[in-house]
């Protein structure tokens, strides 16, 4: 079982001003909860760790979790609203992303919660603003600190400065989880956010040297970069497609690599270490198909295992 925790909520988007106010639209969606969905999706084992509020919005992501197949039994349901993020855009056509909560169910998880995770999870995924919000970022480094040694755990940083936006947070909270995962997916955008200076090459030399097993570095358009401390660096290209939008690409890949790695036996910090050059470039290829395919369509809309195992990603051939 991989352990997603962090946050669900809706993405609240304004479709036409109407005389009396503004008509709204909201979309279920936050890392963790589309990471949980994709692994389910690709055939994976995964449950979810995070609060889920008992209001409407709570309840319709509990169902739709549930729906796909997504464990439950860890999600604490709070007494507290569901965040939302409004998406709006400037006058360049720039997207603008505003936070509507500070006490909302996703940040109110505490040590007690800790109790509903299973000792014995096969991994425990942890990342973007959970991580550096209170008290759930306090609640989470006390379970990586707890399943150290008996779970893999990976990470996914995630970077909202438009939620936390003091990067030195980040950063510090990067450096201590760099000291304890066995798996780290970053995009190359965040590594840039953090580090403007320092280049992938320099950051992925970093993570390994902190201890990492395998670092794995998203490149959007430019493909994707590993490594370990065994294997050269290695690159592949992106998938080509026929882009509709890129929203939830980063985590298809994560849950992509995920799904390949629990279905073949990799989710263990030895066999990570020791993976051989064509089994981690099968599971990238994986991982890329399946990004390519949400890129393909609008939105945060994951694909099936069928779909990726069946068919390459559409190009702008077909």
């Amino acid at each position: 079982m991989i352990v997603v925790c962090g946050e669900a909520l809706f993405d609240v988007f304004p479709t036409q001003e109407v005389a009396a106010g503004i008509d709204l639209s909201a979309r279920q969606g936050g890392s963790p909860f589309n990471l949980a969905t994709g692994i389910a999706r690709l055939g994976g084992s995964a449950a979810f760790f995070g609060g889920l509020s008992q209001d409407v919005f709570g309840s319709k992501l509990h169902a739709a979790l549930q729906a796909e197949g997504v464990g439950l039994a860890a999600a604490p349901r709070p007494d507290a609203p569901t965040a939302l993020v409004l998406v709006g855009v400037d006058a360049r056509g720039v997207p603008l992303y505003t936070f509507y909560g500070s006490a909302t169910a996703e940040r109110v998880v505490n040590l007690a919660d800790l109790e509903r995770v299973p000792l014995d999870a096969a991994a425990i995924h942890v990342g973007s603003y959970c991580m550096v919000v209170e008290p759930v970022a306090s609640s989470l480094r006390a379970l990586v600190e707890r399943q150290r040694g008996r779970s893999l755990l990976v990470v996914d940083p995630n970077v909202r400065l438009s939620i936390e936006p003091r990067a030195e947070v980040w950063r510090d909270t990067l450096g201590w989880m760099l000291e304890r995962c066995d798996l780290l997916k970053v995009s190359e955008e965040d590594i840039h956010a953090l580090y403007p200076a320092l280049p992938v090459a320099d950051f992925v030399e970093r993570a390994l040297a902190a201890g990492v097993a395998l670092v794995v570095v998203t490149r959007g358009e430019h493909g994707v970069v590993a490594a370990t401390r065994s294997l050269p660096v290695l690159e592949l290209p992106a998938m080509p497609v026929a882009v509709v939008d890129t929203v939830g690409a980063g985590d298809t890949f994560q849950a992509g690599l995920l799904a390949w790695l629990q279905a073949r036996g990799y989710l263990d910090r030895a066999a990570l270490q020791g993976i051989e050059s064509g089994a981690l470039t099968e599971a990238l290829q994986f991982a890329a198909r399946a990004a390519a395919i949400t890129c393909s369509r609008r939105g945060a809309d994951l694909p099936y295992l069928d779909e990726v195992s069946a068919s390459t990603a559409p190009t702008r051939d077909q």
